[in-house]
């Protein structure tokens, strides 16, 4: 039987019904949302952000079925479901009709999903409205999805990041005050931007994003690769005995504790489908902001680069540490941390796809060529 692999897939009922490879995260879910309630978690693109949360969406919605043979299976109380409140700023439309447009559609698309109705104009009361509504029904599950899709798009544009910021601030402020109502708030984006900018006025969100306990929550380890794909392995196997080392050399890599190393799901699942070691993740797009701002810098060099926690957790966009950008868009990773340096950070890149990847799209934008033609040029010019 051929194996069906996720690939860009974000939809765990999908996943599930469709029969596609899943590795099971239920266990580190599970310990999530029994332990918690204010998350915040920050992850590259391509890493399985959104399947964590329409994950945790359809474990509150109750759909047991979906979780069969799964970790959770036998240990979740099925029988109370919770109001889900679930936006996913990578879908709004904030480009054509602007950001507060946007959102009261999103508000209005989760009020008719929980049978209520709202009156509000502003998105800030209509928001509050929404959660107070839904509550009736039980304490709500708000999940927000890339969250800084709307600042990360118009970092050219200073006017409309600043609009899209000031708005967002206030989107955001009234879910402090709810604490009675909310059973879990669970927030995901790229960067990590200042409380000072976005979230200052819901400080009591917990960043998981360097913690030991939540290193795996995305990622897929190289037990988890032993684990779900012993065929693939073994067919390789036969011509290439070292796969998996391999493997672990171009994919592997990446972490966020120095505890727990992980693969990016969307190249290993895309080697699986057709195992040829090829630059995956990096053909999704390289912002062009971040070649710019290297190059602007003439930064060339990102090995061995050294930060401290708050400067690695934190983005500012209006004076943007490069250090901390390439971090958290995953083109470096942690290789070392100092704790009696009160947690003196060294980066450097996670694998061979990212290294290449990066190196190439710095040729590119140092030499004005076209993207992804450096390779090329070096070929020709190594040939004479």
């Amino acid at each position: 039987m051929l194996r069906k692999y996720p690939i860009g897939l974000q939809r765990f009922r999908k996943i599930r019904e469709g029969s596609y490879v899943y590795i099971d995260k239920t266990k580190i879910i599970h310990q999530l949302v029994e332990t918690g309630q204010y998350y915040f978690l920050s992850r590259p693109i391509r890493f399985g952000k959104s399947l964590l949360v329409d994950t945790i969406e359809e474990l509150f919605n109750g759909h047991k079925e979906l979780f069969r043979g799964l970790w959770i299976h036998d240990k979740w109380d099925w029988s109370e479901t919770r109001p889900v409140i679930h936006f996913d700023f990578a879908e709004l439309p904030y480009k054509e009709v602007g950001l507060s447009e946007a959102l009261k559609r999103a508000i209005i698309r989760n009020a008719e999903k929980l049978g209520v109705s709202i009156f509000s104009d502003n998105i800030k009361d209509a928001f509050r409205e929404l959660i107070e509504k839904a509550s009736v029904k039980g304490n709500v599950v708000i999940l927000i999805d890339e969250y800084d899709k709307p600042i990360i798009d118009f970092l050219d544009e200073p006017d409309q990041l600043d609009a899209n910021r000031s708005i967002m601030k206030s989107f955001f402020s009234i879910l402090k005050a709810r604490d009675e109502q909310i059973r879990l708030l669970l927030i995901t984006g790229v960067s990590q931007f200042s409380q000072v900018s976005i979230f200052s006025d819901l400080n009591n969100l917990r960043n998981i994003t360097l913690t030991t306990q939540y290193g795996e929550i995305i990622g897929i380890t190289q037990k988890e690769l032993e684990e779900n794909f012993t065929q693939e392995i073994f067919k390789m196997q036969q011509d290439r005995p070292d796969i998996l080392a391999q493997i672990k050399r171009w994919y592997n890599g990446y972490t966020w504790n120095m505890r727990s190393w992980v693969y990016n799901p969307f190249s290993l699942l895309n080697f699986m489908a057709d195992p040829v070691f090829r630059n995956f993740w990096f053909a999704t797009g390289t912002p062009t902001f971040l070649l710019t701002q290297l190059k602007k810098k003439s930064i060339y060099d990102v090995e061995n680069l050294e930060m401290g926690s708050l400067a690695l957790s934190s983005f500012d966009t209006d004076h943007p540490n490069l250090g901390a950008l390439l971090f958290q868009t995953g083109y470096l990773t942690i290789k070392n941390i100092e704790q009696d340096s009160q947690e003196l950070f060294t980066l450097g890149y996670p694998n061979l796809e990212v290294k290449s990847s990066l190196l190439n799209g710095l040729l590119s934008i140092y030499r004005e060529g076209p993207a992804g033609d450096s390779l090329g040029l070096v070929s020709r010019i190594r040939k004479r």
